[in-house]
């Protein structure tokens, strides 16, 4: 089964290392999950399920305004640069790093 999903399950070792731990977190997932939450929680009863689409497709877009306009950045620009000079395949990256450690689990 693990062998079969191997390259969705290593999809992320592509990336420069130091970007993993920012990449396997689940943390501004988490925070949009609890905003819309937060806002819900607010309003209390929807007339209907297209109003709470609306709300939760607000804070979306509202987040995702946050993130392409403003200055806070969760991968640097000069840690994105790296993506564009990286000479490493994703291939070799997942024989050399990952495949050793997954045969010996």
């Amino acid at each position: 089964m693990l062998t079969d999903a191997q390259s969705d399950l290593l999809a992320f070792a592509a990336f420069p290392r130091r970007h993993w731990r920012q990449i396997w977190s689940t943390n501004p997932l988490e925070r949009v999950n609890k905003e819309i939450e937060r806002r819900t929680d607010v309003v209390g009863v929807f007339p209907n399920s297209a109003a709470l689409l609306r709300l939760a497709r607000s804070v979306l877009i509202e987040h995702h305004d946050e993130w392409e306009a403003g200055e806070r950045r969760y991968f640097s620009e000069a840690s994105m640069l790296e993506l564009t000079t990286m000479n490493n395949p994703v291939e070799v990256i997942y024989e050399a790093v990952i495949l050793p450690e997954l045969a010996a689990a």
